[in-house]
């Protein structure tokens, strides 16, 4: 049981993008919002954090208060060391408390380690539970970024919002490809434009993508999502449009076996945890009325979340995997699997 002096865990978002993207512009932007006043910031960057004209005051070495009263620190070590520093310092008073916390990762990160780290570890899941990722893709050089660096392609697969940046200095033709490109990618994130003068801006990080259960539209767009050249129904291997990275959509309109199909994920996540940037679904399960989403990143598989009521009419499950590299033909393992009429010693071979 809960003390009663015990906080709730402090979310964490996670800003990711890669070299130039706008990412930094962008949070400055929030912070400036007077809802971001009890937030703290850590950027894991090398070199100059381009936060120079919001400093106000140095707290100690590596930290210092922003004009939004927000904390920041910057990293070249250890995050989880960084993450549990700023988490003693707020409770021994050192620093004012915050209810949400920032990562802003560098450039050329790959946002899924960082994810590990926050979700896997002990000591941070007791404190610190996680919010959203955020991807800042540019326009002028964002298609070229995704298909000459591999980070770049990965930070766009992890995301659950993407946030087009700069379209003031591009063409629409060049806007709306993009976003395509985005879409078929990552056919369960959302994807804004940028737009400071957007009142509902601050949203982009404190609309928490996590918390599954009051999120019925975004549980409807991996439902409705457009189909990644169909990979029902066509060889994953002759899609190579963005490189290794390949979304995977597949549906059933029947419930299934539950004790099947955590088997079956849990094989898939032990055989490919590492190539299987994102996965996400509404599962209808045999017994269950409602719908049961899953939600996870590479290892990780967070608690299954039950929602109260299907969205929409379509009941039966819809599973979304973006994975980097050769899978295999999941749609025909999860099909056997789950089908208790099969034998699942040859699916067991293949996964």
């Amino acid at each position: 049981m809960m003390s009663a002096d015990a906080r709730p865990p402090i979310v964490v978002n996670v800003l990711t993008g890669f070299l130039g993207s706008g990412k930094t512009t962008l949070l400055n932007t929030l912070l400036s919002r007077p809802d971001f006043s009890d937030v703290a910031v850590i950027i894991n960057e090398f070199g100059s954090i381009g936060l120079d004209h919001l400093l106000v005051e140095t707290i100690e070495e590596g930290m210092v208060l922003l004009q939004s009263g927000c904390i920041c620190c910057t990293i070249r070590g250890d995050l989880k060391e960084a993450i549990l520093s700023l988490f003693e310092k707020q409770k021994s008073g050192r620093i004012a408390p915050f209810n949400r916390l920032i990562i802003e990762t560098t450039g050329l990160a790959d946002p899924a380690p960082i994810i590990a780290t926050l979700t896997a570890d002990l000591m941070l899941k007791y404190h610190f539970s996680m919010g959203n990722i955020v991807t800042v893709v540019e326009v002028p050089n964002g298609q070229h970024n995704i298909e000459t660096y591999t980070e770049s392609a990965r930070q766009v697969a992890v995301a659950d919002r993407l946030v087009i940046t700069k379209t003031d200095i591009a063409e629409a033709e060049a806007t709306s490809a993009l976003i395509a490109n985005l879409s078929s990618m990552n056919p369960t994130a959302s994807i804004e434009i940028s737009d400071p003068a957007n009142p509902a801006a601050s949203l982009l990080l404190t609309e928490d993508i996590h918390d599954l259960a009051s999120r019925p539209a975004d549980v409807r767009r991996w439902i409705t999502a457009e189909r990644y050249h169909d990979h029902a129904h066509s060889p994953i291997e002759d899609v190579n449009v963005h490189g290794a990275i390949r979304a995977i959509s597949f549906t059933t309109p029947n419930a299934i076996s539950w004790p099947r199909f955590s088997t079956w994920l849990s094989l898939l996540v032990h055989r490919h945890g590492e190539k299987l940037l994102r996965i996400k679904g509404i599962i209808g399960v045999e017994g269950i009325e409602t719908p049961v989403v899953i939600h996870g990143v590479q290892h990780l598989i967070h608690q299954p979340v039950h929602l109260a009521e299907w969205p929409g009419g379509d009941r039966g499950c819809t599973i979304v995997i973006i994975a980097d590299g050769d899978i295999g033909d999941i749609p025909r393992s999860f099909s056997a699997f789950v089908d208790a009429q099969h034998d699942v010693a040859p699916v067991l071979e293949r996964l």
